[in-house]
């Protein structure tokens, strides 16, 4: 059976000019890699220019910005991507990140020997552009390396995703490629209400419909980059906007469970988390509740924010 792998590459791009070339010719090293599409959400810095450039550069980046070139998020910015996209493998890069050589090593393999593969999700690390970045993302406490535990089996991930007692880790979609024929069995992608967690959100419900695959979860595949503006860690840092955009997130996928009218047992599930959320977030003894919600966990949370 002849099996071609041919990728898009999503990214997402607001205000990163300093790091864009790095993100797109560390996907240009791949030929598998057929296109790049730089989604540029009106930046204030010179990442437009940036881009342009890029594009004029190399035949396989293309360039977008929204219809009324105002920023819209990373969310309506990925979905933009995948209504332009060309090919039927997606894979997503935020612009401040980087593929390493490995990045799609277990895709070529797993897709061409199971066609039941839906999507392959990987190891991502780290890279720290400065020390004082460095300290602050160790002071919000994101493990260096973003992956699930061990490898499950495809049925057992949503399941897995919305544990809130057991630890089982998470992955990024800076390490997941997924076959875009899934898109039509989702009634929604992106959450655009969501700025933040909204890749969470939407790996979550594509766990649901796909059945994905671990590739390789010990060796990272990627590295997110760490500066002084990453949003994620400085969310992290700040209790009352974590708690707050943990919150959204909950609200999101409960009203989508209840959509999809999954369940019983992963709808009380998900309410449960929306439930511990709401509460958490007007409690002032937020943190004595966290510790023992943590306690509960096994050692070393994987988890993303």
């Amino acid at each position: 059976m002849n099996f071609t792998f041919e990728v898009t590459v999503i990214i997402p791009i607001f205000n990163a000019a300093n790091y864009i070339v790095n993100a797109v010719e560390s996907a240009l090293q791949f030929d598998e890699v057929k296109e790049i599409l730089l989604i540029e959400d009106a930046s204030t810095d010179n990442s437009l220019s940036v881009c342009q450039k890029l594009q004029n550069t190399y035949k396989r980046v293309r360039l977008f910005q929204h219809p009324d070139k105002k920023n819209h998020g990373a969310g309506e910015s990925r979905n933009l991507g995948l209504k332009k996209s060309e090919f039927p493998f997606i894979a997503f890069l935020d612009a401040d990140d980087f593929f390493l050589s490995n990045r799609f090593d277990s895709e070529k393999i797993l897709f061409k020997q199971n066609p039941d593969v839906d999507g392959v999700y990987n190891a991502i690390g780290v890279h720290y552009y400065s020390e004082d970045a460095e300290k602050m993302f160790r002071k919000a406490n994101i493990p260096e390396i973003t992956t699930v535990k061990k490898k499950l089996n495809p049925d057992l991930l949503f399941p897995a995703l919305i544990s809130i007692t057991k630890d089982y880790g998470y992955f990024s979609l800076d390490g997941l490629t997924f076959k875009k024929n899934i898109l039509s069995k989702m009634t929604y992608w992106f959450n655009p209400d969501l700025r933040l967690h909204q890749d969470t959100e939407f790996i979550i419900r594509l766990s649901y419909y796909a059945k994905l695959f671990p590739g390789e979860i010990i060796v990272p595949v990627a590295k997110r980059g760490v500066h002084m503006n990453n949003r994620i860690t400085q969310i992290r840092s700040d209790l009352t906007k974590r708690k707050l955009h943990r919150t959204k997130l909950n609200d999101s996928l409960y009203y989508w469970a209840k959509d999809e009218n999954l369940k019983s047992i992963y709808l009380k599930q998900i309410r449960r988390m929306r439930i511990i959320t709401n509460i958490l977030k007007y409690n002032r003894f937020f943190i004595w509740f966290t510790s023992i919600l943590n306690a509960i966990r096994k050692p070393g949370s994987g988890t993303q924010d």
